[in-house]
């Protein structure tokens, strides 16, 4: 059933509840939905003159690296990026390159920051995908809100979440794996550390010392070390752009590596995934891949 495509299909409107639950949900299948969020008012208003208008001098949580690439793996260590506070349109500046920096800067905190830190921006999107919460029979578990540089990329990771990612301007450019291919990604356990600031701007890491060892894929999917992960051949990416006005479902459990263009402005809806017989036969593939490991 996960070997029906070599790419990923377009909806050229939103589906009815019954038909998107039907088609895509239970059988576990990621699709780009378009004519989904073309009335949404953010799609011509948020420009950079709108958003310094309306969020401006607030203080927002940004991620900042030396590399791009926060929660990954580096230097043996799973590493969380710096989480500064600063005023929106100091991160603005930095995004336009009216202020340079040797650090990367993206608005990617995962914890519903759109209604919890840009409420103002609400009104231009919506709350919930109303098709998508009669589908599951829930609303969604949080709404986020996503702007960054181009260098700013998301390591190979899954969610147990249903995911309605929406782009807003700019394009996402991800490489997703469906859960099937378990077997042939490799997974080990890694200090938790975090990019702190040093005195004269460099980043030092600095463990978390109390914290378990997070299980994370040290994989580069676009530059795989086949000598190191030989079983990564055998895997088959799916690999898709998702243009400003397009919507992509990404099933729960899929793993998923994000790129973007440089302002890419996204927002996504994280759904709660049913822990059913889908969620039953992962679980015992993960088991199998773990024990054949060991053998």
């Amino acid at each position: 059933e996960l070997g029906w495509t070599e790419s990923v299909p377009y909806l050229d409107r939103p589906p009815s509840p019954l038909e998107f639950y039907r088609e895509w949900v239970s059988p576990n299948k990621p699709c780009i939905i378009q004519n989904a969020i073309s009335h949404w008012p953010a799609l011509k208003k948020w420009t950079s003159a709108y958003l310094r208008e309306v969020v401006g001098p607030k203080v927002v949580s940004v991620a900042v690296t030396p590399n791009g690439y926060a929660d990954a793996v580096f230097q043996d260590r799973f590493v969380m990026p710096e989480e500064r506070q600063m005023p929106f349109m100091d991160f603005l500046d930095i995004v336009e390159k009216k202020v340079t920096s040797p650090n990367v800067f993206y608005v990617q905190k995962q914890c519903s920051n759109l209604t919890e830190e840009f409420p103002e921006l609400v009104c231009d999107v919506q709350p919930d995908i109303p098709w998508m919460s009669e589908a599951l029979g829930k609303r969604p578990d949080a709404v986020n809100f996503w702007l960054g540089e181009s260098a700013a990329v998301t390591s190979l990771h899954k969610d147990h979440y249903e995911n309605l990612y929406c782009v807003i301007f700019g394009e996402k450019r991800f490489l997703l794996h469906p859960p099937s291919d378990r077997p042939f990604i490799p997974y080990e356990l890694y200090q938790p550390a975090t990019y702190q600031v040093s005195e004269d701007g460099s980043f030092e890491i600095v463990d978390e010392k109390t914290a378990d060892k997070v299980p994370w894929i040290p994989l580069d999917p676009l530059n795989p070390n086949l000598e190191r992960y030989p079983e990564y051949a055998q895997a088959k990416p799916l690999q898709c752009t998702v243009k400003a006005g397009e919507m992509l479902y990404l099933p729960s459990l899929w793993f998923h590596h994000v790129q973007q263009s440089h302002g890419c402005i996204a927002v996504n809806y994280w759904y709660d995934m049913e822990y059913d017989l889908k969620y039953s036969y992962y679980q015992l593939l993960d088991c199998l891949t773990k024990a054949v490991k060991v053998l």
